[in-house]
């Protein structure tokens, strides 16, 4: 069986691609990928400076990759609308939602809007997120919504 890899994937020139948690981990090589084929990326960070340092890495690399970061907190609806309001006036379409920002193994702490923080971060946050942003997903023809999870589930008991 052939793995997939990214020379499989087709050139993304006129995609536009949202990727929350994108300054590190899985979201950083998604960025990295997207742009190498000519995607116009999103690179959604909660903390700007990280965000832009990951863009400079891709870009130092990829000298033609179109990176715009934009400030996403996962915990906090009010920045989550923000983002959601800045997107949309800068774009008229959304071909790929990546709603891969997560965190795990903290202690108890609450989001902005008094979630538990893990449950706010890793799915009330993506579903507002979504949410939102449903209506220029819906008006962009083949667009996709993906969610990334972990297999943390297998440790539990």
């Amino acid at each position: 069986m052939a793995k997939w890899n990214l020379k499989d994937m087709p050139d993304l020139k006129g995609k536009t691609i949202i990727v929350t948690g994108a300054n590190s981990g899985l979201g950083f090589e998604a960025v990295k990928a997207f742009a190498q084929k000519n995607a116009n990326v999103i690179l959604a960070s909660r903390d700007m400076y990280r965000g832009e340092q990951a863009r400079s890495r891709i870009v130092k690399e990829h000298a033609g990759a179109r990176i715009d970061v934009m400030q996403l907190d996962l915990g906090d609806l009010k920045l989550i609308r923000s983002f959601t309001d800045m997107f949309q006036k800068q774009y008229d379409r959304l071909d790929v939602l990546l709603n891969n920002a997560g965190i795990m193994w903290r202690p108890y702490t609450e989001t902005k809007d008094g979630f538990e923080s893990q449950m706010g971060v890793n799915h009330l946050g993506h579903f507002a997120l979504t949410a939102l942003l449903f209506d220029v997903l819906k008006q962009t023809n083949n667009s996709r919504i993906v969610n990334v999870s972990s297999m943390g589930h297998r440790n539990a008991k």
